[in-house]
């Protein structure tokens, strides 16, 4: 886990230095002081304050406009503190606003933009701050920010997709689970009252329906809410555990249709993130690294991870990837042909880019079969309790007749 550590050291011209620096460990920043020509002589982790500041929730949005403003000025030629000025007084977030106030500040203080970015991990992710460095370290900020602010788009418009998918059926159901239990709760105890006081023997999908109503409308009711209430805070708890992440990931992968659609959006994001970080000039590694942190998927990190060990290793991306058989054989030969042609970035970009596609196919299949099994269901259920009920009124008209 990443902490905060403060440092001071002796400068290559003797001058005393000091700063923050996210980390691992105290190593690390031993190591990254030893890189910049600073001799350490304290780093210690840095205290955390008993109250933190209510900050306003950075929208996606809000990091779009803020990484595209700050590309322009940038490769307009603003110096950086100026740039981060104009941004703190402009952006409509006061919570946005005053992190950028304080990553100016950390600027002025002699802190690199990528330090001073990492203090803020929930604004600013690993991927952010790595392509930062990396655009720092190489002379091409500006570039580097237009490609995250790209990359931030297109991850938005690929989690729109797949929670616009999602949202229909979970709509559709609910209204359908509600009105149901309406029609069970407070519709067929009036039919019931009435069967009652004619008397006879009921017909058998009348008498089913009436049994059911009964128990949703006494303590039957109670324990089924008590019962979906409970599995709902059991998934949520065994969610927090590593094993149920993973065994929760691993059955979202192999559902019939889901499944599929979880798949591509995976293969899309691996693909998105890793292009962007090798384009950027990131270490391979350190892009591993990242992408398995931000796959959003423990099935499809821990298989990123043993790719990140067969490529220390001296091995091929495509190599231990072809092995683990996590994406579709497509996705590792490209990989494959990237790797012995030197470019990689563009073609992880062109798999992204046609796996955007198939999401976009996946989830209008996902929709087209999702709507007509749920109108059969809803009109199935609803029919079958309308016709229990009129089946004793139609066996009375009979009689009568």
């Amino acid at each position: 886990m990443a902490t905060v550590f403060k440092w001071t050291g002796k400068s290559p011209q003797g001058g005393m230095l000091k700063g923050e620096l996210t980390a691992g460990s105290k190593e690390e920043v031993q190591t990254y002081l030893r890189r910049q020509r600073i001799m350490p002589t304290n780093i210690a982790p840095k205290a955390k304050p008993l109250f933190t500041s209510f900050r306003a929730k950075v929208k996606e949005k809000d990091l779009v406009v803020f990484t595209r403003q700050f590309a322009t000025m940038i490769g307009a030629g603003l110096p950086l503190v100026q740039a981060l000025e104009i941004l703190s007084k402009q952006t409509e977030n006061p919570g946005f606003a005053k992190t950028i106030s304080d990553i100016k500040s950390d600027v002025e203080g002699g802190s690199t933009f990528a330090d001073a970015l990492k203090k803020f991990p929930r604004v600013f992710s690993d991927l952010y701050t790595n392509m930062v460095a990396a655009g720092e370290a190489g002379g091409i900020l500006d570039t580097i920010l237009v490609r995250l602010a790209t990359y931030i788009e297109k991850a938005q418009k690929l989690k729109r997709k797949v929670k616009g998918a999602m949202v229909y059926p979970s709509v559709v159901i609910t209204v359908a689970v509600m009105v149901i239990v309406i029609i069970m709760v407070f519709v067929v105890p009036t039919f019931s009252k009435m069967f009652t006081q004619l008397g006879g023997t009921l017909p058998m999908p009348t008498q089913v329906i009436i049994n059911m109503s009964n128990f949703l409308g006494g303590s039957g009711g109670l324990i089924v809410l008590a019962s979906i209430i409970g599995f709902i805070v059991f998934v949520a708890q065994f969610r927090r555990t590593e094993a149920g992440k993973k065994t929760t990931d691993m059955i979202i992968l192999k559902l019939p249709v889901v499944g599929i659609l979880f798949r591509k959006v995976a293969v899309a994001k691996f693909t998105r993130t890793l292009g962007t970080l090798v384009s950027s000039g990131v270490p391979i590694l350190d892009g591993l690294v990242i992408t398995a942190k931000t796959a959003g998927n423990k099935v499809i990190e821990k298989a990123v991870m043993e790719v990140r060990q067969g490529v220390s290793e001296g091995k091929t991306i495509a190599e231990p990837l072809s092995k683990l058989k996590v994406f579709p054989p497509m996705v590792t030969q490209m990989i494959a042909v990237g790797e012995s042609t030197g470019a990689l970035d563009s073609m992880l970009g062109k798999i992204a880019d046609f796996y955007d596609e198939e999401v976009d196919q996946a989830v209008n299949t996902l929709t087209s079969m999702i709507e007509p099994v749920l109108m059969i269901f809803l009109g199935g259920t609803i029919g079958f309790i309308v016709v229990a009920m009129y089946l004793p009124i139609f066996k009375l008209i009979t009689l009568v007749k």
